[in-house]
């Protein structure tokens, strides 16, 4: 099994869950004007991302779950580096680096969503990849 073929891959990189081929987001998640819009359907295997509608509003819970780890992360990265942060600098250096990381943590979020629910199909991808 190839990395392209792990629900990781689709998750990190947005792609589509079935094929991993199709972009999953209309646009960059840190391009505001289409912020973190999902496509309706997947452009190389036709998946209609959305089973029912307000589908991705379940994905608010992983969300914070997400917010977490990467608050998480930063005050780890603040420990090891020895930067020797005040209590009050390392709650504002992971403030920072929720908000910036915050399109990106809610596109995930939306990915690791429709990625429990669709399944990847080695099968379609192949096919995808035939027609490209």
């Amino acid at each position: 099994m190839s990395f392209r073929e792990t629900k990781l891959y689709s998750i990190l990189f947005l792609k589509c869950p079935r094929c991993h081929e199709g972009a999953f987001l209309e646009a960059n998640p840190y391009k505001l004007n289409k912020f973190n819009k999902v496509k309706k359907n997947c452009p190389s295997c036709n998946l209609k991302y959305s089973i029912e509608p307000s589908f991705y509003y379940g994905s608010m819970y992983v969300s914070y779950g997400v917010g977490i780890a990467v608050a998480v992360a930063v005050y780890a990265l603040t420990q090891l580096l020895g930067l020797g942060f005040s209590l009050f600098e390392i709650f504002i250096s992971i403030i920072v680096g929720l908000v910036i990381s915050m399109p990106y943590i809610g596109a995930v979020s939306k990915s690791i969503w429709a990625n429990i629910f669709f399944k990847f199909d080695k099968s379609m991808a192949r096919k995808v990849k035939i027609r490209t």
